[in-house]
């Protein structure tokens, strides 16, 4: 009997979490009748919270011991078919003795640490390299289901006041670039003159209206003032002003993103924007915008080489090599000939 009663828990983080919806949508197209409750982190639930036929769980890790008594009061007296435990982390596997469930499916022997094993009872497939998003799409296969029979499909659950916001910052009359320019790890950043370079090429030769985006913090202000200070135009600076779901009608409604290995790039991929992904601390064959890894400049190879002294197939598979400037081997010429690349492509 197909499970009734699933258990998806995966916290964090913003990327991950958007590649978790193709998941849910092939679930409630091939079980319509399952229950699905997610539990899920209370910054990543900003982005999918109204998603159809999913119940949230908002695991907030900022309230320390009282997130998992929440957490366990929450779900007492509840058991599910099935728990897919699909975060390897210390914090997500003391989540999950929260949660009761029969069949406990989590990650290969390969993929697996901070004990996970011991919090599951069975085990997704072996695979040695394989993009993130389809790691977890094969937590469909111990459902009995076919993970790889259609083309994912994620149906980010916006609202008419998202799109509204992206429509107030969109010129129809020419094309839109956004750039999002920080990730979560400081050598994953590209150089902020490489940037402003880039907006500035941009905007003169290529006719863009450029946009800034990021977060509120504190670094994140600083590094896209550090660009703006280096260009010679002025591009439109919306840092720390939008949600996470305007973020992603703006994308939407955006030509397209220039980022790192950061949230942003699978978000716009989710909404169906090319994105030109800056890799040379992470293989993009991993992490990668899903759709639009052609449209990525990867120097994971040239890192590999210069930093590790090693090939990529040496490797272990998706190892970052956070080394102080790693992201130096990306010019300014080659993110400039994708924009103009995909500038004579597309835009007519």
């Amino acid at each position: 009997m197909p499970a009734q009663k699933i258990c998806i828990l995966r916290l964090s983080a913003i990327g991950d979490v958007t590649h978790v919806l193709p998941v849910i949508h092939q679930l409630r197209q091939s079980l319509p009748d399952a229950q699905i409750t997610w539990i899920i982190g209370r910054v990543e639930y900003q982005l999918v919270s109204g998603l159809p036929g999913v119940e949230f769980v908002v695991f907030d890790k900022s309230q320390g011991l009282q997130a998992y008594a929440r957490l366990r009061r929450a779900l007492s007296g509840r058991c599910f078919d099935v728990l897919l435990h699909m975060q390897v982390a210390f914090r997500a596997n003391v989540a999950s003795l929260m949660i009761s469930a029969d069949q406990r499916v989590g990650y290969d022997r390969g993929r697996s640490k901070d004990l996970h094993g011991l919090f599951i009872n069975q085990r997704i497939a072996a695979h040695s390299e394989q993009h993130v998003l389809d790691v977890l799409r094969s937590f469909l296969q111990p459902l009995g289901l076919d993970s790889f029979s259609v083309a994912p499909q994620w149906n980010m659950p916006l609202t008419d006041s998202d799109y509204r916001f992206a429509e107030k910052h969109i010129d129809t009359g020419r094309p839109t670039l956004v750039i999002s320019p920080v990730s979560s790890h400081p050598s994953r950043d590209w150089l902020t003159e490489r940037y402003a370079a880039v907006a500035d090429y941009a905007m003169k030769e290529l006719g863009f209206h450029v946009i800034f985006s990021g977060g509120s913090s504190q670094r994140e202000q600083a590094f896209i003032q550090g660009i703006e200070a280096d260009m010679d135009g002025q591009a439109m600076n919306l840092a720390g002003q939008m949600t996470l779901k305007e973020l992603a009608a703006l994308l939407g409604a955006a030509d397209l993103l220039i980022a790192p290995d950061t949230g942003p790039v699978h978000i716009a991929n989710a909404m169906g924007t090319v994105v030109i992904g800056l890799y040379a601390a992470s293989n993009p064959q991993r992490t990668g915008p899903y759709n639009a890894l052609p449209w990525c400049i990867n120097r994971y190879a040239e890192a590999a080489k210069k930093f590790k002294g090693q090939s990529v197939s040496s490797l272990r598979w998706g190892a970052r090599i956070n080394h102080p400037g790693v992201m130096e081997l990306i010019s300014t010429r080659a993110v400039t000939e994708k924009l103009a690349n995909w500038h004579a492509e597309y835009w007519r």
